[in-house]
């Protein structure tokens, strides 16, 4: 009499247990690059806002703020009205080997230099390159555009 054993072997279990976890793994490695990457345009578009921000003072008073004024989670306002209720602080964790000993500090570097017309210079660190910027480096926006 021959019996009939249904089920699967152990064989067949650790070859769908071994596919699975490799499945998992590549997932997690293509979420962690996703938020990188996300981070990074995050940094880009704080850079343009406080840009703005600058550019709408600028506009208003034929300057731009002292250095001392642009702190992260300080507003940029005049006597004409609120440009940005507070700058932003980049994301965390930082992205890029040598972001943190170009900016220890790891914020928005805002600079300002007085004169005929003035100009102003905003230093941030991205890990990765984000459109034609490259990554991994300190980078500059001035009123000429984000370097």
């Amino acid at each position: 009499m021959q019996k009939n054993k249904s089920g699967f072997t152990l064989i067949e279990l650790l070859v769908v247990v071994a596919i699975i976890g490799l499945l998992s793994t590549l997932s997690i490695l293509a979420l962690n690059s996703a938020r990188a990457r996300a981070r990074d345009a995050k940094r880009v578009a704080d850079v343009k806002q406080i840009q703005t921000a600058l550019e709408m003072y600028y506009n208003d008073t034929g300057n731009y703020p002292v250095t001392a004024s642009v702190v992260a989670g300080s507003p940029i306002y005049s006597a004409n009205g609120t440009y940005i209720r507070a700058i932003p602080t980049p994301p965390t964790p930082v992205d890029g080997a040598s972001c943190p000993a170009l900016q220890p500090n790891y914020t928005y570097v805002y600079t300002a230099s007085t004169g005929a017309g003035g100009t102003y210079t905003i230093n941030y660190c991205l890990g990765a390159g984000v459109n034609n910027i490259p990554g991994d480096a300190l980078q500059t926006a001035t009123p000429a555009g984000i370097y």
